[in-house]
């Protein structure tokens, strides 16, 4: 079987070890950038994910910008959403450009996981 390939995306170091540490425990295929452009270089190097979880608020190319190129360019790969703000507009924008799934920080890593798998059936 073929692991699942997720790219993950985020500018805090500590949290992007941890998830990247709990998906693979998990039997997951785990890229990570520390930034949207990273991830853009990477998704339009001949990258192919089933699931880009990036946060949205990161200098630079934002996760919100991020989802929109991910839709355009691969519109089969899921997009999970991490932010430390949970306004009602935030999430409500984020579903509008075609979000998977929305998780508030801090979260737990357990939750997470789950929502990977439920977002691969």
């Amino acid at each position: 079987m073929i692991p699942t390939r997720i790219l993950l995306v985020d500018d805090e170091p500590i949290l992007l070890k941890a998830v990247e540490f709990k998906l693979k425990k998990e039997g997951m295929d785990v890229t990570t950038a520390t930034n949207g452009e990273m991830a853009i270089e990477l998704l339009t190097g001949g990258g192919r994910y089933d699931i880009v979880i990036s946060d949205v608020m990161m200098p630079g190319l934002g996760g919100m910008e991020l989802l929109r190129q991910v839709k355009e360019s691969q519109p089969d790969t899921k997009v999970l959403l991490l932010t430390g703000l949970k306004t009602e507009d935030t999430v409500v924008n984020a579903f509008d450009l075609g979000a998977d799934d929305f998780m508030t920080k801090p979260f737990n890593p357990k939750e997470l996981v789950l929502r990977v798998k439920k977002l691969l059936r």
